[in-house]
């Protein structure tokens, strides 16, 4: 039996007259068109956003951002190669009209419009609200790092830099040492010959001037109170990733709705730690739905006392498991939890029965906490089982954490919740980095970085909606 044949590669054909018949109804690269024609791009703040009067004709914005939406939507993100797209790509001539501008104009418009590509990101969010495509009930808000342009040798912590200066001292004492004993090489088989003096003497300049490098770095660390610098990309900061491995990364913050889990809010920080993060993601995601309450799932990595206060002040009711932080744990100690607090008399049961009271209240890192502790500790039979300290035992309680307490019951009560947790928040970042290929950043810098997961999260949230919604109604909805 034949196999299936081709065509003859010389044979005459009688391609469509028209480049609109390539592509069909529901191809999503209409909705791009119809999306970025439908924006103000002046308003946006776009440059070059109205033509000049003078001068040789520019690119349309609009043309270029089209072009953007399109490779980020299809795993083309470099400069590069959406200037191949644009010369073999019969969607994005259809989309571009067959433009073919260069990669330098290409990553110039990217660079020079960073707010503005932020703020068509925020365009499609409010289009989806409009659609009503938000539940606005229940967010789920994480992290995840993405890598920098910057790698880890690039980058100096002081403790780091103290152990470069002082493995180069060594070195230097070591070559010093080696021209002190003079010229052995003529007492040497030709296979074990030391480098001569005028080489030891390169290396000992070579490694000078490194040195002077680092303690320049080290004294640029400690005028700026900073705790560590990247060489490449300054904004970059080392952060634990994954299973303890640390690499040079951004901290990306998103708020995910439950409804059709797409992304509410996202923010790029360079703060290693998720800590300080709650309350503004909170708030911005429920400002951008317009709803009065909302229920919002983290990871034990925000639980914070201040900023659970300042969602519940805001009307957001949190559900974050509390981290187990004490070290009595590991030596077989009672840990706080075995202690149950009476909120009318302000005071603490311990296993045994006994009391601790309120003694003083004191602020330490801006934190107002309160101080506990009883009489009956020395003469207690399982003192040893409770504290290793003469005094007895003391506990702590912020001043607020009556609002911890009732979190943890909420918790307790409602453990499906922290399942779906993990579904909510995780899954557009494992979409993000695996399936849409953007685990790492092309541009340096804070801002740069943000513009470029702003194109990252629109066309998630497109992707996402194209197949909710389909492109025939998307197309109607900002026609």
């Amino acid at each position: 039996m034949p196999y299936i044949e081709g065509v003859d590669r010389t044979e005459v054909l009688l391609f469509p007259e028209a480049l609109d018949d390539y592509i069909t109804p529901d191809n999503p690269v209409r909705f791009i068109d119809a999306f970025v024609t439908s924006l103000d791009l002046s308003e946006l703040g776009f440059t070059r956003a109205v033509p000049a009067a003078t001068g040789r004709p520019a690119y349309d914005p609009a043309t270029l951002l089209k072009l953007y939406v399109y490779g980020y939507l299809n795993r083309i993100r470099s400069s590069r190669l959406l200037e191949r797209e644009a010369g073999r790509n019969l969607e994005v001539m259809w989309l571009i009209g067959k433009l073919a501008p260069d990669f330098k104009t290409i990553a110039d418009f990217r660079r020079d419009n960073l707010a503005a590509i932020k703020a068509v990101c925020r365009e499609f969010t409010l289009l989806c609200r409009r659609l009503e495509l938000f539940g606005g009930e229940l967010v789920a808000i994480d992290g995840s790092k993405f890598k920098a342009v910057n790698n880890r040798k690039r980058n100096f912590s002081l403790k780091r830099l103290e152990r470069a200066i002082a493995a180069i001292n060594e070195k230097i004492d070591a070559y010093v040492a080696t021209l002190d004993e003079g010229d052995r090489e003529d007492n040497q088989a030709p296979a074990l010959k030391m480098p001569s003096a005028e080489e030891l003497r390169q290396k000992i300049a070579s490694l000078k001037e490194r040195k002077a490098k680092y303690e320049d770095l080290s004294k640029q660390l400690s005028e700026s109170g900073e705790k560590q610098i990247s060489l490449t990309d300054p904004d970059a900061r080392s952060m634990v990733t994954h299973f303890g491995v640390t690499d040079v990364c951004y901290n990306v913050q998103t708020a995910v709705d439950a409804r059709h889990k797409l992304i509410v809010e996202h923010e790029v920080t360079n703060n290693p730690t998720d800590h300080a993060q709650l309350s503004v993601m909170a708030m911005k995601a429920k400002e951008m739905m317009q709803v009065e309450k909302m229920n919002v799932l983290a990871d034990m990595g925000y639980f914070d006392g201040a900023e659970v206060k300042k969602c519940v002040e805001a009307g957001i009711t949190t559900f974050i498991p509390k981290p187990l932080t004490s070290s009595g744990t590991k030596r077989g100690l009672y840990t706080k939890d075995d202690f149950a607090y009476d909120k009318t008399s302000d005071s603490y049961t311990c296993p045994q029965r006994q009391t601790l009271t309120f003694r003083f209240a004191a602020t330490e890192r801006d934190r107002h906490i309160k101080y506990y502790a009883s009489t009956e500790c020395r003469g207690c039979p399982s003192k040893q089982l409770c504290t290793t300290s003469a005094d007895g035992r003391r506990l702590t309680r912020l001043v607020d954490e009556d609002l911890l307490d009732d979190m943890a019951q909420r918790v307790k009560d409602n453990p499906q919740l922290m399942k779906q947790r993990q579904q909510l928040s995780e899954h557009p970042f494992g979409t993000i980095k695996r399936s849409m290929a953007s685990s790492y950043f092309l541009m340096r810098g804070l801002k740069k970085a943000a513009a470029e997961m702003s194109l990252t999260v629109l066309t998630y949230n497109m992707k996402r909606v194209i197949n909710i919604i389909g492109v025939e109604k998307l197309i109607a909805a900002v026609g």
